[in-house]
């Protein structure tokens, strides 16, 4: 919608939180996004990790056509079968206890630093404390935001909360330094592949570690799986590329394709924190999104994508270093599955344009990586395109 400003200009009325690229899609299918003109454009983000099964997936789409003939909602004062058995089958996938149903990654994330406080404060702790790590992104709630370390976004909404210290990513001597020099941690939170820092790796055995050192010191191993969840590093969750059980899991985007759905799981002690009464959501877990992940859940299963996923994201990854090699251009390619970075050797602007031209979706994060989060039903020949177009537009510019 937009309105005509006193200078005659056409003004959008929707608030300027983002720079938006040059265009508008009208509809998707697989891996395609077309816009208003028809124009196919190869999509290497997914909605950012969001869109893992492609888009207008026929089960999706069947499943929402035939919940939204049914029942949208009723609240969460009664039980929501549909709910109930999606809450069985992401514990069974992950070994934990139980789930609370939220919106969103954010929302799932401060579900987990509730259940953080609540369980610090069972110990007798008044003011507990979460540890986060530096280049940790978990959403733009005003706990979240704290959690974030990227002062650019939390700038001008201070005051932000107490309760968060900081260590390196990836540095379990950070870890135990900390915990020596301060009182009252009660919990790490953490992504297993920091995603919006540049897709940052940890060492090997990393969580295994401190999965180890929570044990000792009694804090929930807290992990945000927002966007390494649902299949998309070759795992169902990030954490089961190593022998561990986190205390509290959270994941959100690819997990309803498109529909907006969120979830906070527990195990062991953490899953008895919050009782009624302690939380809470209206929209949280209705009938329509769980409807989608059920079907989420259906094809990962069926396809098995968290295989292919793994697969596609070693080809796309091989490809473009072997077509980058000897260019000056690239510093590094890294990932797991189908979450990829591409480490620029210095800062170049216009990427994302320049990829647009080229008919190619992706983003940059951290000044000089190029994102890569495609469907985890991209064909070989597609990633093969994919990587086509992104070496073309890195070599041109």
């Amino acid at each position: 919608m937009t309105q005509e400003s006193a200078t005659g200009a056409s003004q959008s009325r929707v608030m300027p939180t983002y720079a938006r690229l040059p265009v508008a899609f009208e509809r998707g299918s697989g891996t395609r996004l077309f816009d208003r003109e028809g124009n196919p454009y190869l999509d290497a983000l997914t909605g950012i990790a969001v869109c893992g099964l492609g888009h207008a997936h026929e089960g999706v789409q069947a499943a929402i056509s035939r919940q939204a003939g049914t029942l949208l909602h009723t609240s969460n004062l009664y039980e929501i079968e549909l709910q109930t058995r999606l809450a069985e089958r992401l514990c069974d996938i992950s070994g934990m206890d139980n789930a609370f149903f939220c919106n969103s990654g954010a929302e799932s994330n401060e579900a987990a630093i509730k259940i953080a406080r609540l369980y610090g404060h069972g110990q007798g702790v008044a003011a507990p404390l979460i540890l986060v790590m530096r280049g940790a992104f978990h959403g733009r709630t005003m706990a979240t935001l704290t959690a974030t370390a990227n002062r650019k976004i939390q700038a001008g909404f201070e005051p932000l909360l107490p309760g968060f210290v900081r260590a390196d990513f990836g540095d379990m001597d950070a870890v135990r330094a900390t915990a020596a020099n301060t009182k009252d941690i009660v919990a790490v939170l953490l992504e297993p592949i920091q995603g919006e820092a540049g897709i940052n790796m940890p060492p090997n055995s990393y969580l295994t570690e401190l999965r180890a050192h929570c044990d000792k010191h009694k804090w929930l191993l807290m992990l945000d799986e927002v966007q390494t969840g649902n299949a998309r590093t070759g795992k169902y969750f990030a954490f089961q590329h190593e022998q561990i059980l986190p205390d509290v899991l959270t994941t959100a985007k690819g997990l309803g394709n498109g529909v907006p759905i969120g979830v906070c799981m527990a195990s062991g002690e953490a899953a008895n924190v919050l009782g009624p009464g302690s939380h809470a959501t209206t929209f949280g877990g209705n009938p329509l999104a769980c409807a989608a992940a059920h079907a989420v859940l259906d094809a990962i299963e069926e396809g098995k994508l968290a295989e292919r996923a793994s697969a596609v994201g070693a080809r796309i990854r091989k490809g473009i270093s072997a077509a980058l090699r000897g260019s000056n251009t690239v510093k590094e390619v890294r990932g797991l599955g189908l979450m990829i970075g591409v480490e620029l050797l210095r800062e170049t602007k216009g990427v994302v344009q320049a990829a647009l031209n080229q008919g190619l979706l992706v983003n940059c994060i951290a000044d000089r990586i190029v994102r890569l989060l495609p469907a985890l039903t991209m064909t070989d020949d597609e990633a093969d395109e994919l990587v086509e177009r992104l070496s073309t537009t890195l070599k041109e510019l």
